[in-house]
């Protein structure tokens, strides 16, 4: 079974769906690109992924996510251990308020890492990860704001890293970076993808076309179809898929 396995997923929102009966599995190891209008559900089915559809007002869920066998959704479920496997990336970088060190010794910390040679192994190893040891080894204590907006994105996704996730959670985090750290981001995805299992929101269709192993697409909070990246980029199945494809409908 797969680590992600959604089973007649609906989310209202006052009353309105956001998501109407999703149901599929999350191949592992791979990348998984949600494509779809503005509007459609894509984030929503991020969000549902590690409760932070918990945040909302007026949020209604039905049906089952299951993680690892488990459902996230049942009443005595470990939220916190859930959002432990489930790294976010978000659409803009989100560090926190201290240095880079910090940052990426911030989760470690919180689930009881203190021994300082440990965490220095776990922000080397981490800004390795995310390419971005080699700018950053000489300033570490210096604030992470200061980092440019690219390095920053790098430095959330390092600081995720460093509580050593099973699936990342993206939600379009090249969307605010300059083409060139965009790159380097979509370069650590195609790398990160052997050890980790990564969900892609994504509103940019030649992303989609570099990095999907898997897409799903979503229309007014209906899964219209989803399967192997060649075949649904290149032989839909569904009339509306292909007018997304080709631009009629946005």
């Amino acid at each position: 079974m797969s680590h992600i396995v959604v089973d007649q997923l609906c989310v209202q929102y006052n009353g309105h769906p956001a998501l109407d009966r999703v149901s599929l599995e999350i191949p592992d190891r791979q990348i998984t690109a949600i494509i779809g209008p503005s509007g459609c559900g894509k984030t929503t089915f991020l969000r549902c992924m590690n409760r932070l559809i918990d945040t909302m007002d007026a949020v209604k869920v039905r049906g089952r996510v299951l993680i690892d066998g488990e459902d996230i959704f049942a009443p005595r479920a470990d939220v916190i251990s859930l959002r432990r496997k489930m790294g976010l990336l978000s659409q803009k970088p989100q560090v926190l308020p201290m240095s880079i060190y910090d940052n990426v010794a911030y989760g470690p910390r919180l689930h009881g890492t203190r021994q300082r040679r440990v965490l220095d192994g776990v922000v080397r190893h981490c800004l390795e990860m995310s390419a971005l040891w080699g700018e950053v080894e000489h300033r570490l204590h210096h604030p992470a704001s200061a980092l440019s907006v690219g390095q920053q994105q790098r430095l959330c996704l390092a600081r995720g890293l460093a509580v050593e996730p099973e699936v990342l959670l993206c939600d379009e985090p090249t969307a605010s970076l300059d083409p060139l750290s965009a790159q380097h981001v979509e370069q650590l995805f195609r790398e990160l993808k052997r050890d980790y299992t990564i969900v892609l929101v994504t509103h940019i269709l030649r992303q989609a076309r570099r990095l999907a192993d898997y897409i799903v697409f979503f229309y007014l909070g209906e899964l219209v179809e989803h399967g192997p990246a060649e075949q649904i980029l290149n032989a839909p199945r569904d009339e509306r898929t292909r007018k997304y494809l080709e631009g009629v409908i946005s």
